[in-house]
């Protein structure tokens, strides 16, 4: 799979919105966004001998709105909620997958 990047980046009502590099556009509820985040906090952490660590924590996220991001290097996006999380880094890769309905 070829490696798409955001060109642009904005807020439209309460929804993120995302056009790639190929054209294509992504639109995500902040609820989904906060719920599906990659942080060690919501998804937790493995040990070297598989122990999970954190992520049992509530997965939904009613009202939550995303004030701000930012990208990170190359790779990923970073959002900050209204809840104060703003630890997870959104891989392009990672957002792709994550609108997409299949």
């Amino acid at each position: 799979m070829a490696m798409y990047l955001p060109v642009d980046v904005q807020l439209i009502g309460d929804e993120v919105a995302v056009r790639w590099s190929d054209g294509a556009e992504s639109y995500f509820q902040p609820e989904r966004l906060r719920s599906a985040s990659p942080s060690a906090e919501t998804q937790g952490e493995r040990d070297v001998l598989g122990n999970q660590y954190g992520g049992g924590g509530s997965r939904k996220f009613p009202g939550v709105r995303v004030l701000s991001w930012e990208q990170v290097g190359n790779y990923a996006l970073r959002f900050e909620f209204s809840d104060g999380h703003r630890t997870g880094l959104y891989s392009f890769d990672y957002l792709r997958k994550l609108n997409d309905p299949t």
